[in-house]
């Protein structure tokens, strides 16, 4: 391993929040001679309306701009990212839809940017940007660099998804048994309760009493919501 990737893993290993993660991540895009990073962490949770997390030294007057005109919603690159774990070279025909956005952010000094997204298996996405405001992205350079720079968002994704799913992650006061897993998994997989009643040889009362307990536990408004929370929370692996 190169001592790029052997510093920077140190480094992450180490954090313990994710703004010491993101100033490990920006030195790491410095020293790939880009002046931004940014990263968007999108939960799965809560289901209906996924909590996002963006971490960047975007300009000030950028950052403000970008929520306040609702960028994020028309932003195809990070479009993109949700379609896409390819990466992406950001440039006119990229943003042929959004030529408002793409205009302020050159005026901003965002002009050079690649991006990739990242998925794991509990459904959390992320994707990390680097850019400059000058010196175009050559071919040699992304021959050169973009190994690094595809590690740098597994890295960025495993560090921050380490520190930021616990803080949303639904957790059970009290912990569910070895049973109740048993019965959710199933349940998961879309057995009745008859089925999970001759799978695992206990009466049909018995697994309607494991789910009601498993609900009341995780506050869930029904088997289907706690069998949803569960599985994002990583109780059922």
């Amino acid at each position: 391993m190169q001592p790029f990737n052997e510093n920077l893993l140190t480094a992450l290993d180490r954090a313990t929040s994710e703004e010491v993660v993101f100033r490990a991540l920006l030195a790491a895009a410095n020293e790939l001679g880009f002046e931004h990073c940014a990263y968007g962490l999108r939960l799965a949770v809560p289901v209906s309306n996924p909590k996002v997390i963006t971490l960047n030294n975007y300009p000030k007057a950028w950052q403000e701009r970008y929520q306040q005109a609702g960028y994020l919603a028309v932003d195809p690159s990070v479009r993109h990212g949700r379609l896409s774990q390819q990466p992406l070279l950001w440039g006119d025909e990229v943003f042929d839809s959004a030529k408002q956005l793409w205009a302020e952010a050159k005026e901003h000094g965002l002009r050079i940017g690649w991006a990739q997204s990242s998925l794991d298996g509990f459904g959390v996405g992320g994707m990390l940007t680097l850019s400059r405001a000058t010196e175009v992205l050559t071919a040699r350079e992304l021959q050169v660099k973009e190994s690094e720079m595809r590690w740098l968002v597994q890295a960025a994704h495993l560090s921050l998804s380490r520190l930021m799913k616990p803080k949303f992650a639904v957790q059970p006061e009290v912990p569910l048994t070895p049973r109740e897993i048993e019965v959710l998994k199933w349940s998961a997989d879309g057995k009745t309760a008859g089925e999970i009643s001759d799978i695992l040889s206990i009466s049909i009362p018995t697994v309607n009493f494991h789910i009601k307990n498993v609900v009341q536990k995780m506050k869930a408004a029904n088997k289907t919501a706690a069998v949803v929370q569960a599985l994002l929370s990583g109780l059922l692996n």
